[in-house]
């Protein structure tokens, strides 16, 4: 019997180590700090950080959730901060933290610097001193695509609610800085908010770290009636549902030890005190056979989970497309809406046939793409662009209202962008001039925060494969939002590189690794935001840049004269206002991302930061892929050639297939 229970009580221990280790939930968000440095597998500074780690959920105080320890001497000195969420308790605090360690090792192997969220705590390190410091950057933003029933009300309301919390969360104590509360909205909507700081910072930090995320609301989430904002030493949260225990105390811990027990009545019986051990065991014995019982489901359901992702690829493109089925719309109400795809409606033509602007029954304005019949390709892009786009939510990327699948026609129904594409302005000598460089380092920034998105912070991996002026849609208020997904590919997570037999893009915005031996991975995108910088800054296609009488490709004059000391002759003469400063640091990170060795190129999570950090020093580029490309496009047009795309009928995105037939579809992996 005793050997019985030994190996049930060994399988459960396994059960629940398998359970932590292949069953880590994601992030909300989190950043890799690549730039801040790396360190080497059993370094001194892994040694150090592993140790912090492991301590993390025993040194937290219990009352506060809070943790801030360092380990290690100079250089290879490792300070860490966590950060349980007020109202949680003090066991989900800890198996938060012991998520978050395991995790964002795993995700950032070998930074020095990472942070993540969860929903219930924070987690960060670095080799730098982070204690009582405020800082604001870098920020995430999540929001519900839901709109309030009287934005100007809701706004007004939420605002105030969040002001009242943010004083009350900044004079908490050194134990915890949070608060927590609802207001009425429109229509006796409830609002509910929570707003809490690191607790190792001064009343006016927190209060100046809340004051910026509470400005963020403007241009993240204002009107939603769910948002979230997190910041490295401070987070607000806000939510029309409660997502908070409203029993817990938002008021600061007091300072005093709990009060003694009653005496215990000396009359007691020794069967009383029987009664009183058996509920104690009851107590205790229940929940952990719970518990046990709870480990057990969950490690079946993860296995049999993973055993389905085994299945065919046709059946799981099929089981991608059913939950979107609620988008599906009526044929017959797109073809009024576009007023029978008339020609007057034409919005634009891409590589898999026109778009048109329409209007639905309900007034509101959509963009229809209406992918070629003829296309051989048609299906499999249209199903990548339905299970990809209906997935993501970001500010910075189109959204995906709908589809049609009927009568042989493939329809893709997408929010309306009033101010057409980048292209429409950044090429054109006269509509240039609208873009003045704030909107233009807006645009940059807008793009660069996309991208990061797509590749590091969605649920899914996405390389676009096809970034370019044309496919960046500007809003009213300018915008940039990243369109056209037709040629996107799903990276795992873990994935760094995938190869293809079927090369599609774009001339001049093509890695040159992708070009030559068919290798992309998000560096390829990287490249492709580096052309489309240096694009931007100069107001010029990296095709045919023209000054004077000389033309050249763009990548080899910026080159050029930043090896010269005048890189700033490839700045628009239209540019007359506006920091000379950022368009030298931009064209400096366009350089980076255009470098030839794929390895020397940034990450998207670096690039973000070049840009809202100006103390951050920017490495020396090497030189560019330009040498290579011109070497390259010889074989995309043997390859066009063989798969009889001829000059007259090749469209703007190239797709270039081998003579062989291709084995390479887009789809997840």
């Amino acid at each position: 019997m005793a050997m019985a229970s030994s190996k049930l009580i060994f399988l459960l221990c396994l059960l629940l180590t398998l359970s932590y280790t292949t069953a880590q939930p994601s992030f909300l968000y989190h950043f890799c700090m690549n730039d801040k440095g790396n360190y080497t597998e059993n370094s001194s500074y892994q040694t150090n950080l592993n140790t912090l780690l492991s301590t993390l959920s025993s040194n937290t105080q219990i009352d506060s959730g809070f943790y801030n320890f360092s380990e290690g001497q100079n250089s290879d000195k490792v300070n860490a901060i966590g950060m349980c969420r007020g109202d949680v308790k003090p066991d989900v605090c800890r198996s938060c933290l012991n998520d978050s360690r395991i995790l964002l090792t795993q995700r950032c192997p070998n930074q020095k610097e990472a942070i993540g969220w969860y929903d219930n705590c924070m987690l960060r390190y670095s080799n730098r001193s982070i204690f009582e410091t405020m800082e604001p950057d870098p920020t995430y933003f999540l929001w519900t695509l839901n709109n309030a029933t009287d934005m100007d009300q809701f706004n007004e309301a939420l605002r105030g609610l969040v002001d009242s919390l943010r004083s009350k969360a900044a004079s908490g104590d050194s134990l915890k800085k949070y608060a927590a509360g609802s207001t009425t909205g429109p229509s006796f909507q409830t609002i509910f908010a929570l707003l809490q700081c690191t607790p190792d910072l001064s009343e006016q930090q927190c209060n100046d770290c809340l004051v910026r995320a509470i400005s963020d609301i403007s241009s993240c989430c204002a009107g939603k009636t769910s948002g979230r904002i997190g910041k490295p030493s401070c987070n607000l949260r806000f939510d029309t549902s409660p997502f908070y225990d409203s029993a817990v105390d938002t008021s600061p811990p007091p300072h005093v030890s709990s009060p003694l027990p009653p005496p215990s009545d000396t009359n007691t019986t020794s069967s009383e005190g029987n009664n009183n051990t058996t509920r104690i065991v009851i107590a205790v014995v229940v929940p952990v056979v719970a518990i046990i019982g709870l480990i057990i489901f969950v490690c079946i359901f993860l296995r049999t989970r993973k055993q389905r992702k085994n299945v065919d690829y046709e059946t799981e493109i099929d089981n991608e497309i059913e939950p979107t089925e609620t988008l599906q719309f009526n044929f017959d109400s797109i073809r009024i809406a576009t007023n029978n795809f008339s020609e007057t409606n034409m919005l634009g033509r891409g590589g898999f046939g026109p778009v048109y602007k329409g209007e639905l029954a309900n007034g509101q304005e959509v963009a229809v793409k209406r992918l070629s019949m003829n296309s051989g390709q048609g299906d499999v892009e249209f199903k990548n662009e339905v299970q990809l786009v209906a997935k993501l939510q970001h500010r910075n990327l189109v959204r995906l209202l709908g589809f049609s699948l009927e009568r042989k026609e493939r329809l893709l129904v997408y929010e309306f962008v009033p101010n057409k594409s980048l292209d429409y302005f950044i090429f054109d000598p006269f509509k240039r001039a609208h873009l003045n460089w704030e909107r233009r380092y807006k645009i940059i920034g807008g793009i660069a925060r996309g991208l990061l998105y797509l590749h590091e912070d969605s649920r899914l991996r996405i390389i676009h494969r096809d970034l370019k002026a044309s496919n960046i849609l500007l809003d009213a208020e300018m915008n940039p939002k990243i369109s056209d997904f037709g040629m996107a590919r799903l990276f795992q997570l873990d994935q760094t590189q995938g190869n293809t037999s079927r090369i599609v893009g774009t001339y001049g915005y093509m890695a040159p690794e992708y070009i030559r031996q068919g290798q992309f991975s998000v560096k390829s995108d990287v490249f492709s935001f580096g052309v489309l910088v240096l694009e931007i800054v100069s107001g010029q296609k990296n095709s045919g840049f023209q000054r004077g009488e000389h033309v050249e490709d763009l990548i080899s004059f910026a080159w050029k004269n930043w090896r010269e000391g005048t890189a700033s002759n490839l700045i628009d003469t239209t540019l007359n206002t506006g920091s000379r400063n950022e368009m030298m640091r931009c064209i400096h990170i366009g350089l980076l991302c255009v470098q030839g060795n794929l390895n020397d190129r940034p990450t998207m999570a670096s690039v973000a930061l070049m840009l809202n950090s100006y103390s951050h020093t920017l490495p020396v580029p090497s030189e560019p892929a330009f040498f290579m490309y011109s070497r390259g496009l010889s074989d995309i047009e043997s390859l066009e050639y063989n798969s009889g795309v001829t000059e007259s009928s090749k469209p703007k995105s190239v797709k270039a297939y081998s003579s062989e037939e291709s084995t390479d579809d887009v789809y997840p992996r």
